[in-house]
């Protein structure tokens, strides 16, 4: 596989959250649910944003948890969002490090609850839905576990490590090796889980966004072809993107802005090789 060279690609390894707060259930928690007492601080062009958002929009908590939406391009250097500053000193003595989205705050203390995205995904369902649309059914808590692990180990950190500066075969077989079991596992039904649509399809989801959109480039043409030989996949992400919950928050623009913002590497030929229409699917969403 041949592969043009990256020029000294910016670490894009996740940070470690800074804040991880939950939500309980009482007053003995410290932060207990009540409606319109938390905020939500989203970048959609970061994929743990667009994860929350999706989940947010899916459980209908518009007027129960605000939303107030970030620019997809941090105004920091070291990724931080100027607006966030204040909540980071608040929360956090003589606080140094970047004020990274998301962000789960207490509009009470007008500190931070939470930056970590799965648990304030898993807390806003527990806490806040309609009890009707569940992200984390009872007993599936292990299933979605394993998908977000197997998300971030066989698909977003191998295709990193496959478009680095000399490639990585090994790293795109291990790539190639999860579509095709995901391929398997959605062949003869709609969602991953139990028949319905789980915190699991929105991890997946944008795992599959960030493979097409980003991690693409890097790759070459016939790599691309190989991942894009997973139709089932492709036709289930493709399905989800002209849902209103996930095409409404899809920011191709901000995706684009952000990674070339952090990226210093070189396009592959992968990246005149675009496997869904993803433009497409957000304007229909739009339409409707």
């Amino acid at each position: 596989m041949s592969i043009t060279p990256l020029a000294a690609a910016l670490p894009s390894v996740r940070t470690a959250p800074a804040f991880r707060g939950r939500i309980g259930r009482d007053a003995r928690s410290g932060h207990y649910a009540v409606p319109r007492r938390y905020r939500l601080h989203l970048a959609t062009a970061c994929a743990d944003g667009l994860r929350i958002a999706v989940g947010h929009s899916l459980l209908g908590l518009d007027d129960c948890c605000p939303v107030t939406f970030l620019p997809a391009v941090p105004d920091c250097p070291d990724g931080s969002h100027t607006a966030l500053r204040p909540l980071y000193e608040a929360s956090a003595h003589r606080y140094v490090g970047p004020a990274l989205a998301p962000v789960l705050s207490d509009d009470w203390s007008g500190r931070i609850v939470s930056t970590h995205s799965r648990d304030i995904l898993r807390d806003l369902d527990r806490h806040f839905g309609d009890g009707v649309t569940r992200l984390h059914p009872c007993g599936a808590e292990a299933e979605i576990e394993a998908v977000e692990r197997l998300c971030a180990e066989g698909v977003e950190q191998a295709a990193q490590r496959a478009g680095r500066e000399g490639g990585d075969p090994e790293a795109l077989e291990t790539l190639l090796a999860t579509l095709d079991e995901l391929e398997r596992r959605l062949t003869g039904v709609e969602f991953l889980i139990g028949g319905q649509l789980t915190a699991a399809d929105i991890e997946l989801w944008v795992a599959l966004v960030q493979l097409d959109t980003v991690h693409r480039t890097h790759l070459d043409a016939s790599a691309v072809h190989r991942i894009a030989d997973h139709p089932v996949l492709w036709a289930y992400a493709r399905r989800l993107a002209a849902h209103p919950a996930f095409g409404a928050h899809l920011d191709l623009d901000g995706i684009a802005r952000r990674h070339h913002g952090r990226c210093q590497g070189l396009e592959a030929a992968g990246a005149a090789v675009q496997i869904l229409d993803w433009a497409g699917h957000a304007a229909d969403v739009s339409r409707r």
